[in-house]
């Protein structure tokens, strides 16, 4: 019997494996998350990338190719019209593996591999005009400073509030 090409043998043998890896990624794009042990993540994490990137072409000979490894339709379905545009603009790097301590039984380290989001556009904030902070200190000038800070401490957490945010309480 051969060696798998990247790491150990999952369980017993290779069709056993194969099974198992298809399942662990159909229930990866169907919850977007899941909870298993650190080996087996770490040997869905390529097979789950490369379903995704061929979830990304979008093309007729790719679909039948993930129907290959992947029996579920609707998850194929999801795969290539949800999960795959979304990471339309990414390279690589589709899924995240977090570890998260020995499980209770058996003391096997665990591990939780997700999808990850794609990353929101940045805002990038202008700061304020030089200008108008020069032209409004003389008029605070002729206030006493700490009337002006409690008058905005205030006018921020009325804000705060209808918006429905807490502040936290100062020490």
């Amino acid at each position: 019997m051969p060696t798998p090409t990247k790491g150990p043998r999952l369980g017993s043998g290779p069709a056993h494996e194969r099974l198992m890896l298809a399942n662990l990624a159909t229930s990866l794009f169907q919850h977007g998350r899941i909870k298993t042990t650190e080996a087996k993540a770490k040997r869905l994490r390529p097979y789950a990338e490369k379903l995704i990137t061929l979830g990304k072409r979008g093309d007729l000979h790719a679909r039948r190719l993930v129907l290959a490894k992947i029996a579920d339709k609707s998850v194929v379905h999801e795969l290539f019209t949800e999960i795959g545009p979304r990471f339309e603009n990414r390279d690589g790097g589709y899924t995240r593996i977090t570890k998260i301590g020995p499980r209770k039984g058996d003391n096997a380290p665990m591990a939780v591999i997700e999808l990850v989001e794609a990353a929101p556009a940045k805002v990038v904030s202008t700061p304020a005009e030089p200008a108008e902070e020069t032209a409004a200190a003389p008029e605070a000038a002729d206030q006493p400073a700490e009337d002006t800070t409690s008058e905005q401490t205030a006018q921020a957490g009325e804000t705060s509030q209808a918006e429905g945010e807490t502040k936290p309480e100062e020490k």
